[in-house]
C-alpha cells in the first residue's frame, strides 16, 4: 500500500482504517484472478469510507475487470473529482466502447489534457480511440491514428507492444493482412510479459487453428476413453458368460448325481421284486409236499407221528422268512 492510501487512511479512526486497509488489500490481490470477489471487497470499504480516493478508485477498477461498466464509469469519475486527475481516461473510454457508444470514446480522446497524461496513460487512451474509430466504421482513420511516432521507437515499456499489436488489428480490420502479419510479428518481439496474444493472431494468419487442434486432442482423448469403456463391458459380458458357463457346469452334475441315484433306486426295487419271487417259490414247495401227503390214502393209520412232524415241518415252512436287508441307502446329492 502506497504512501498516498496510507495518508488518506489516517483521517479515519484506526479500527475502521485497518479493516478498510484490509479490504483494499484483498482487492488488489483478487483483482487480476477473481474480479468479482475483488470487487465486493472494494465495496466492502466503500461502506465503511467512501469520502476516501484511493477506496471510489479500487471500486472503479474492480468493477471495470468484473465487467460491470456503468459501476466503474460512476465510481472512476467519483475519483476524478476527488483528485482532479485524469489517471483512468483510458478505462472510463473503453467502458463507453463497451457499453455501446464509441462516439463518447472518440470525443474523451479528444477533450483529453494531454499535458496531465503520462505517456503510458496517452497511448492507452489512443489505442482505446482507435479501437472506437474502427467500431464506427472508419477503418482508415483508426490505422492513420495510430500511426504516431512511438509505433516505430525502440522502446521496451508494455505500451509499445500494446500500440503495436492495436495497429496490426487495425491493419487487418482494413483488409491489409501482409502488413498486419508483419505488425503483429513485431508486436510478439516487444511482448516480454506476455500481456498480448500477438503470436496466437500470428498463427492464425499462418492458417494454425490452435481451437482446432485442442479439439482434435479432446476427441483423441474421449475415444481413448471409450476404448477403455468398451473393454471394461466386454471384461464384464466374458466374466458374464463364464458364469452362465460355470451354472451350465453344475446343473449338468446335479442332472448326472440325480440319474445315479435313480439307478440306485431302481436297483434297490430289483433286489425286492427277486426277493419276493424267492418266497413264492418257497410257497409252492409246501403246496407240492402236501400234495404228496394226499396221494398215499393206505398209510393214514401208520403215519400219523410222521404226518405230525411233517405239519410241524409245514408250519414252519409257512412262516415268511427274514428280508435281507438293502444293500445301501439312497446316496445323499454330492456336492
Amino acid at each position: 500500500m502506497d504512501t498516498e492510501i496510507r495518508a488518506e487512511l489516517l483521517s479515519l479512526a484506526r479500527p475502521v482504517a485497518e479493516r478498510v486497509a484490509r479490504h483494499l488489500v484483498a482487492t488488489g490481490y483478487l483483482i487480476d484472478d477473481d474480479a468479482p470477489l475483488a470487487l465486493e471487497h472494494a465495496i466492502a470499504a466503500r461502506r465503511l469510507a467512501s469520502r476516501i480516493a484511493s477506496v471510489r478508485e479500487a471500486v472503479g477498477l474492480a468493477a471495470y475487470r468484473a465487467g460491470e461498466w456503468q459501476t466503474a464509469i460512476s465510481e472512476l469519475r467519483t475519483y476524478q473529482r476527488l483528485t482532479g486527475r485524469q489517471t483512468h481516461l483510458a478505462v472510463l473510454a473503453d467502458c463507453e466502447r463497451a457499453l455501446g457508444r464509441p462516439e463518447k470514446a472518440v470525443d474523451m480522446f479528444r477533450a483529453a489534457d494531454r499535458a496531465k497524461l503520462t505517456q503510458t496513460e496517452a497511448i492507452e487512451l489512443l489505442i482505446v480511440a482507435a479501437g472506437a474509430r474502427g467500431d464506427l466504421g472508419q477503418k482508415d482513420a483508426a490505422v492513420a491514428m495510430l500511426q504516431v511516432k512511438e509505433l516505430t521507437s525502440e522502446a521496451t515499456e508494455p505500451w509499445a507492444a500494446r500500440l503495436r499489436y492495436a495497429y496490426a488489428d487495425a491493419l487487418l480490420g482494413a483488409g491489409r493482412t501482409e502488413e498486419a502479419r508483419e505488425w503483429f510479428s513485431r508486436s510478439v518481439e516487444a511482448d516480454e510479459e506476455g500481456d498480448t496474444d500477438a503470436a496466437e493472431r500470428l498463427l492464425e494468419l499462418d492458417g494454425v487453428n490452435l481451437e482446432d487442434d485442442q479439439e482434435d486432442d479432446d476427441e483423441d482423448a474421449e475415444g481413448g476413453e471409450d476404448a477403455e469403456a468398451d473393454d471394461e463391458e466386454d471384461g464384464e459380458e466374458s466374466e458374464e458368460d463364464e458364469s452362465d458357463e460355470d451354472e451350465d457346469y453344475d446343473d449338468d452334475e446335479e442332472d448326472e448325481e440325480d440319474d445315479d441315484d435313480y439307478e440306485d433306486d431302481d436297483d434297490f426295487d430289483d433286489e425286492e421284486e427277486d426277493d419276493d419271487e424267492d418266497s413264492d417259490g418257497y410257497d409252492e414247495d409246501d403246496e407240492s409236499d402236501d400234495e404228496d401227503d394226499e396221494v398215499e390214502p393206505g398209510r393214514v393209520g401208520e403215519g400219523d407221528e410222521d404226518d405230525d412232524e411233517i405239519d410241524a415241518d409245514a408250519g414252519s415252512a409257512d412262516q415268511p422268512g427274514d428280508r435281507p436287508a438293502a444293500d445301501s441307502e439312497p446316496g445323499e446329492q454330492r456336492s
